[in-house]
């Protein structure tokens, strides 16, 4: 068999690099041997470094207990134990494009949950059943960077997974104008009910940076790469609102689309079930059997009904109708910190992987 990638977390001690961790745990592919963090944290033991913060449903894995936590800023010590890192660093947006760079130039690949390099131009900022393809810029971007094997990959915003992938699915019948809102779970703030008392019960019409993010990525999702830089897509034009729900896990999004070439509601579920890429093709570990789940019940999705579906890697859309203003209208829900975050840079960390991009170091 296969040895298992070595694989590090930077920032493994916050929400987003717990999940990562529990999300890993037998992994047939990746195997976590360093977790690097700050300073504060580091040469403490993982059980110790995280105390009682662990914010997981599941109990810590005990492999990673005893790992003592590694100083994040120690790039070259760091990169050479390990093949390649997810990120998941907590830190000023330049100073998380520098890191992880310097990890790229150390010859190891870094798969970011982070939004510092979205819109860097030679970063690809992937969803595996939309654009894998986007990969491809990484040879511009390992010109740029002066590596051979090294490179930085993103993935996109969690705000965007119930409603992009369904518009995709969709492409077709050539949507153009879309109006969405989402109602997004206090975990993707990196925080629980403990941690938030004030969210109990109440409803925050803002978070910040979130509706750009929302209306923007897609179209980045949906370009093309041109000289050596993706270019974002013209349409479908999005406006969004997003606002913060007393959930702690999924966001839930409403959603209005004119087409140009005005589908029926049969062939518009009829997309959506039959919609699957490579994850899908290639049966990667982490890839939903089914991305997409239509539900014909008319108070489905639900976040207690349907967040973990296919163990939170599927997204789940209901309600879809016509509409008086607009041609169609539908609710699309998808697991925040699953699909949203640490399971999506893992599929894409996946996808890399099975298209020659990751491997041991060492090994052509």
């Amino acid at each position: 068999m296969e040895p298992k990638l070595r694989v590090g977390i930077l920032g493994g001690t916050g929400m987003v690099g717990q999940r990562f961790i529990a999300l890993l745990e037998n992994h047939p592919w990746f195997e976590v041997v360093v977790i690097a963090a700050s300073a504060r944290s580091a040469g403490k033991t993982y059980e110790e470094a995280v105390g009682d913060r662990w914010k997981m449903d599941t109990p810590m894995p005990e492999h990673v207990k005893s790992l003592v936590v590694m100083n994040v800023n120690e790039v070259e010590k760091v990169a050479s134990e390990v093949d390649f890192v997810f990120s998941a660093v907590d830190m000023s947006k330049e100073e998380i494009k520098a890191i992880e760079e310097a990890y790229a130039k150390t010859e190891t690949p870094v798969v970011s949950n982070n939004s510092a390099h979205r819109w860097t131009k030679d970063v690809p900022m992937v969803i595996p059943e939309i654009n894998p393809e986007h990969f491809k810029v990484i040879e511009y971007q390992k010109e740029r960077l002066g590596t051979k094997k090294g490179f930085v990959a993103v993935k996109p915003n969690c705000s965007i997974q119930s409603y992009a992938p369904v518009l995709t699915a969709w492409k077709e019948f050539e949507p153009y104008e879309v109006v969405a809102t989402t109602y997004q779970a206090i975990s993707g703030a990196g925080k629980t009910f403990k941690d938030w008392p004030e969210m109990v019960g109440n409803v925050i019409p803002y978070i910040g940076g979130e509706e750009e993010k929302s209306e923007q990525e897609p179209l980045r999702i949906w370009g093309e790469i041109k000289d050596g830089a993706i270019e974002k897509a013209s349409e479908p034009k999005i406006t969004c609102q997003c606002v913060r729900v007393p959930v702690l896990n999924g966001h839930t999004a409403a959603v209005f689309v004119k087409f140009r070439k005005k589908p029926t509601k049969e062939q518009l579920i009829e997309k959506l079930q039959q919609f699957h890429g490579i994850p899908q093709e290639l049966e990667l570990p982490s890839a939903p059997k089914q991305l997409i789940q239509y539900l014909e019940e008319d108070n489905r999705p639900q976040v207690l009904e349907d967040v973990n579906y296919e163990k939170g890697m599927g997204i789940s859309v209901g309600r879809l109708r016509e509409d008086s203003v607009y041609d169609y209208k539908f609710i699309g829900l998808s697991h925040n910190t699953v699909r949203g975050a640490a399971g999506g840079a893992i599929l894409c960390a996946e996808t890399l992987k099975a298209l020659g991009y990751i491997g041991k170091k060492g090994q052509e």
